[in-house]
């Protein structure tokens, strides 16, 4: 399966993650240092809960750090796949309200993880457009680049899946 699109010319991001809101952060596996060289973000300890959407072995966490998995592609989005993202924003959002660290990353922290991370914003009271705007404002301004992402965030998770859903072609 194809998990990221390169035809959105976007810059890797300028650090591995970006703290969006306290206790929730967003990035990716791989960062441009200042010399402009791409490196690994490899995660350690930093964080309570990880959640990945793509996955690299090598990566992180550490052992014994919560760690969820679920990769899904930076395009359209099945039924099921909306669904997991919708209850990862739920395990998200409870984690943050707990005090927890949470890192929600993909490859490089604009789509899939803004995507998740927008909808744990909105689980946690703000509406999507607010929520889109503090994403771009935290993490980069190409964060959910990925216009059917954000018709998602707009259109509402539990709508899109309710779409998403008749579509019965094999």
């Amino acid at each position: 399966m194809k998990t990221r699109r390169s035809d959105r010319g976007a810059p890797e991001p300028q650090a591995p993650w970006h703290e969006v809101r306290p206790s929730l952060w967003m990035g990716g596996h791989y960062w441009a240092g200042p010399d402009g060289d791409v490196r690994n973000a490899v995660v350690g300890s930093e964080f309570g809960l990880v959640i990945s959407l793509f996955t690299r072995p090598g990566h992180g966490p550490d052992p014994g750090v919560d760690h969820l998995i679920s990769e899904i592609p930076d395009g359209p989005l099945t039924a099921e796949q909306l669904r997991s993202v919708q209850q990862l924003a739920v395990t998200a959002a409870e984690a943050v309200r707990n005090d927890r660290a949470v890192l929600v990353r993909c490859r490089s922290g604009y789509n899939r993880s803004g995507l998740v991370v927008a909808q744990t914003l909105t689980e946690l009271g703000q509406d999507p457009t607010t929520a889109v705007a503090l994403i771009r404002r935290r993490r980069s301004p190409w964060a959910l680049n990925n216009q059917t992402f954000e018709q998602y965030l707009d259109t509402g998770l539990d709508v899109a899946c309710l779409l998403a859903g008749l579509d019965t072609r094999t």
